[in-house]
Formats: C-alpha cells, sequence, structure tokens
C-alpha cells in the first residue's frame, strides 16, 4: 500500500497521515511514515518524544551523505553527479523507529524547491522512487500542496492520492489543483477526506464542490485534537473518536482499492 496525502496547509492532512501509518502498524504491517512536507510536523502527530528528535534530521539536509552519493555537493547547479545514487540503506540508517513505524523526515533545500536538476532534487526523487517501487512497506506520504518531489514513475506507481479537504472555497480550490496535478503525473486514484467537519451540512458542501472526486469519508471538528497537540499527545491515540472515524475511511480506500 502506497499512500500520498496532500492539500491546504493547516487541514489536518499530517493527522491523518499518523493515524493511517498508526493504524497500519496495528495491523503488524511494516510502515514507513515519510514527511515530506518542508513545514514538517509528523513527528509530532506521531508523538515522538522529544529527547528522540534530535536523532532525526531531514535527509535534504545531510549535505555530506548527499555528496557522497551523488558526487556534487548541494547547491551546486549544472556539473556532473550520479542520476541514479545508492538510497537503499536510506530508511534504515536515518529513519526512527516507533512503535512499528519507521519515520524518515525529507526536508527541502531552496534550490530543490525550485525544481532545479540540482544534487538534493536528484537524491530526494530517486529516494522516494526506491520507497515507493522498490520496497515491500506500507509507504504513508505526508505532503504539502505541491507534488513536486514526485515524478511520472513515482506517481503512477501511488496506489492512492488522498487530499484532504475542510469546509471552505479555498481547500476545495486546492483539492481541484492538486487532482489536476495528480492526473498530469498519470495519477488515476484521486480521493478526498473531509475534516473539521461539524455536522452533515459541512460533508454535503464538500462533497458537492469536489465535482466527482470520490469522498471516502469525513473526521469531525474534534477540539480535542488542539489539546492533544498541546500537550504532546498523538491525536489518533488521545482521541478515540478521531481514531474511529480514521478506521472508517482507511477500510473504504482499502475496499475501493480492490475493487
Amino acid at each position: 500500500m502506497k499512500i500520498a496525502l496532500t492539500g491546504k496547509g493547516g487541514v489536518g492532512k499530517t493527522t491523518l497521515a499518523a493515524a493511517l501509518a498508526y493504524l497500519y502498524a496495528q495491523e503488524g504491517r511494516r510502515v514507513l511514515a515519510v514527511d515530506a512536507d518542508p513545514d514538517a510536523n509528523l513527528a509530532s502527530a506521531l508523538a515522538v518524544p522529544a529527547e528522540r528528535l534530535q536523532g532525526l534530521r531531514p535527509i535534504a539536509q545531510m549535505a555530506e551523505l548527499i555528496q557522497e552519493r551523488t558526487g556534487a555537493r548541494p547547491g551546486a547547479m549544472g556539473g556532473v553527479f550520479k542520476l541514479n545514487p545508492r538510497v537503499e540503506d536510506i530508511p534504515e540508517e536515518f529513519g526512527l523507529r516507533l512503535d512499528g513505524i519507521v519515520l524518515l523526515e525529507l526536508g527541502r533545500s531552496k534550490e530543490a524547491a525550485s525544481g532545479c536538476f540540482c544534487p538534493e532534487n536528484v537524491f530526494l526523487r530517486r529516494l522516494l522512487k526506491h520507497l515507493v517501487l522498490e520496497r515491500q512497506e506500507v509507504v504513508v506520504l505526508d505532503m504539502e500542496a505541491g507534488i513536486e518531489h514526485l515524478t511520472r514513475g513515482t506517481a503512477e506507481a501511488m496506489e492512492a492520492f488522498i487530499v484532504v479537504v475542510e469546509p471552505g472555497k479555498r481547500s476545495l480550490q486546492t483539492a481541484q489543483a492538486v487532482r489536476e496535478l495528480a492526473r498530469g503525473l498519470g495519477v488515476k486514484k484521486v480521493f478526498a477526506v473531509a475534516n473539521k467537519t461539524r455536522g452533515p451540512e459541512d460533508v454535503e458542501f464538500i462533497r458537492q464542490g469536489l465535482q466527482g472526486m470520490e469522498l471516502l469519508g469525513a473526521i469531525g471538528y474534534h477540539p480535542q485534537v488542539l489539546e492533544a497537540d498541546m500537550q504532546a499527545l498523538a491525536p489518533h491515540e488521545a482521541v478515540p473518536a478521531l481514531r474511529a472515524e480514521v478506521a472508517k475511511i482507511k477500510k473504504r480506500l482499502e475496499e475501493l482499492l480492490e475493487g
């Protein structure tokens, strides 16, 4: 299972990503939780203890590693460097292990953010290709609203793109933009999840605004999620109602993919 989650900032995609990773790990599955959002919060959503966060470094900021594997210093434009660097050992070597989940933080350099043909961008794309195409674990990829890290081949191999949407026009506009970006890369299965809904009216508002995109389910507005964050707790563990809602979404996703 390879799942990418995206959506406008603040809609709750990281909370959903963490909950899905947790549920798959609870089934005894090997899970790779990959934080590909520059505003990295997946570690917090998984309640990684503060003392362990020191051992989690964004891959894009590992200049010596990238230079060793590609043959070029990050930030270098042009020149000669390896387009197929070795990445097979990255999850085991640099991932943080937590309750059956291996957490990787990709990060993103200024140069990589521009989509440039530079060592760190090449390295990140090769790493994602390896995670999606060549590994057998469940991969849960927490992304920003853009999908710059993905190449066509990697995107086509994702079994599901999930766009998290909250009640609001801007969030729906982002969902449509992401769907078009994903389709441009060959992704056929783009789903939506409604979050922070206050009742059936919010869910229906989102459903109507999705213009035919499949809605996997809805997560209610839970003030306890904010309280969990303030107490450095994982929302999916602190809020049973949220965990139950995500379990239903996971089940529906699996039914659609199997069908």
